[in-house]
């Protein structure tokens, strides 16, 4: 119980990594009238889970995971796979700051790495399930993206905490699926998400940092 809850911290929004200044695109979509309530939202965050960003992280950090992982190797490929610059950022800064506060937790020398990949290296000693850490790892960039909306949709409370209610059963399955994996099933097909990411770059007036 120890480890998961150490996970727990780690996954944390109040855990600084800066998560709160990332927007993996939404303020675009949002601005642009494509997320105006829950249903949109979900629908948004779906694709990205299945398609992009999620399953691609959950794949990355269970090999990340594994005995043995050459974490510099899945760094290189987690950077290679990053469809934008902004994208990059958002990944490689959090993952940055993942790893100097663990640093300083544990006393472990943990290199910058882009997200996925530095939460996988942390994680590993702790023992626990591989498709339980991707879980959970689905779930913190999930709520990050609710708890933004809730705020810049604008929507209700409950409506924010729904639509991630209604996505944990897919998250489970999705660490699930991540777990058993080969590097091959790597892959992405959010194309809307990816352009928002494209156009947030040249947003006029910018809230978040991607």
């Amino acid at each position: 119980m120890t480890a998961l809850l150490t996970l727990v911290q780690w996954l944390s929004p109040a855990f600084p990594t800066g998560a709160f200044a990332y927007s993996h695109g939404l303020e675009r979509v949002i601005a642009g009238g494509d997320v105006t309530d829950a249903a949109s939202l979900e629908t948004w965050l779906r694709n990205v889970l299945h398609y992009g960003a999620g399953w691609q992280d959950a794949v990355l950090l269970t090999h990340a995971l594994a005995a043995g992982a050459d974490h510099a190797a899945l760094d290189a490929l987690a950077r290679a796979l990053a469809p934008s610059a902004e994208r990059l950022q958002e990944s490689a800064e959090q993952g940055a700051a993942l790893a100097r506060m663990l640093s300083g937790l544990t006393g472990r020398a943990l290199p910058a790495r882009m997200l996925p990949v530095a939460v996988g290296e942390a994680a590993a000693p702790l023992g626990l399930p591989a498709g339980q850490v991707a879980q959970l790892y689905l779930q913190g960039f999930a709520g990050n993206l609710c708890t933004l909306a809730t705020r810049h949709v604008p929507l209700g409370q409950s409506e924010g905490q729904g639509v991630l209610a209604r996505l944990l059963p897919e998250i489970e399955v999705l660490g699930s699926w991540a777990a058993v994996a080969s590097l091959e099933d790597l892959g992405s097909s959010a194309l809307a998400a990816d352009l928002a990411a494209f156009q947030h770059e040249i947003m006029d007036v910018r809230i978040f940092r991607t």
